[in-house]
């Protein structure tokens, strides 16, 4: 009896995977501790509110255990931004490669989707019904650090803290750490029971993408930094890429858009320098019924080459493409060594002459 009180006791207030008998077998599959099965989701029958209250707790689960996988199995380190922020204040953070400034290596910058998912995820859906393999960044993460590279895992999602609305002065305190464009929102984020307090530099895909470009990818020794961008990550690539243009071009030797919800034409219409970055250092993998890597699409005057992404479905995506993406990053960095490294005299009959007397 005081088994059973100990099992209920912990699906109520789980800790852990293990709290809610599951875990990830040898192939980073969900499977139940006891029946060893695949995820259900209507786990109770005809408890629509409690299935989807055990979904939702289980799905915060599997996002402690991919952090526990990028920094114990994948070596990365937690940076917690801002990095000026005091102890009380909300914060947010990434994940990135030991030493990331001063390394001059090749550095890869992984940005994924909108919604729930957090840092080193592409999918939470993935991750429930197939694996962390194609559900995670890891797979990405382990070949970026392959032949001693560097990795930047963003995290654009992790844009709010919830707090009890008793706790007015709290809000009131924290409004002091809030952007302009920010600050005193927090009303409209009010609630029946909790209120939503936006975190200072993260409060947008497009501001945290934004604030951890100037305080880390700028600043870094990398010789050729690519990002891989999934879904509505493509978009915010396309935002800093439009208000850092020059910066962002001078840095950045290849682009990946996986899926994009980006608009070349429209976010940089402007701009015929910008247009014709994103023609020679972007490729966009596209969701196709085509074989992977096949031409796909019109080739618009405005946007990058695309490609069959192999699949019709946007979360397996990222996953399908791994090594297509990564060969087009390869030859996009070989490309850029071999701009800066070429002379720019012309070899000709005579010098080739000279050169051997």
């Amino acid at each position: 009896m005081e088994g059973l009180i100990k099992v209920s006791a912990c699906l109520e207030s789980p800790q852990s995977l293990e709290d809610l008998q599951y875990y990830f077998n040898a192939y980073g599959e969900l499977r139940h501790t006891i029946t060893n099965k695949p995820f259900v989701y209507n786990y109770y029958k005809n408890e629509h509110e409690r299935n989807h209250k055990r979904y939702r707790i289980l799905g915060d689960m599997i996002t402690l255990h991919v952090y526990e996988v990028l920094e114990k199995e994948c070596k990365l380190e937690r940076i917690t931004i801002p990095i000026d922020a005091c102890d009380e204040e909300p914060k947010s953070f990434f994940f990135t490669s030991k030493e990331i400034l001063s390394r001059q290596t090749n550095l890869f910058v992984l940005l994924q989707d909108s919604g729930v998912i957090r840092a080193g995820q592409w999918g939470q859906k993935v991750i429930f019904h197939h694996s962390l393999a194609k559900g995670t960044q890891i797979p990405y993460i382990k070949a970026a650090l392959k032949d001693n590279g560097s990795i930047i895992v963003l995290n654009p999602n992790d844009n709010f803290v919830e707090m009890k609305e008793e706790t007015q002065t709290m809000v009131k305190k924290e409004e002091e750490f809030c952007s302009p464009e920010t600050r005193g929102a927090s009303d409209l984020f009010r609630t029946q029971k909790k209120l939503t307090v936006p975190k200072r530099c993260c409060s947008s895909p497009e501001e945290h993408t934004s604030y951890v470009w100037d305080q880390f990818i700028s600043r870094s020794a990398a010789k050729n930094v690519s990002f891989i961008a999934h879904g509505y990550g493509g978009l915010v690539f396309m935002d800093l890429l439009c208000k850092k243009s020059k910066e962002v071009m001078s840095k950045v030797s290849a682009v990946a858009f996986i899926d994009s919800r980006h608009h070349a034409q429209h976010q940089a219409k402007t701009e015929p320098e910008i247009q014709n970055w994103i023609r020679s250092h972007c490729r966009s993998w596209v969701l196709s019924t085509k074989p992977l890597d096949r031409p796909t699409g019109s080739l618009r005057k405005l946007d990058c080459p695309k490609v069959s992404a192999g699949t019709e479905n946007h979360e397996l995506a990222p996953s399908i493409t791994l090594q297509s993406v990564f060969r087009f990053l390869s030859r996009s960095s070989k490309s850029q060594r071999r701009a800066v490294s070429s002379p720019h005299t012309m070899v000709t009959r005579s010098t080739t002459r000279n050169k051997s007397l």
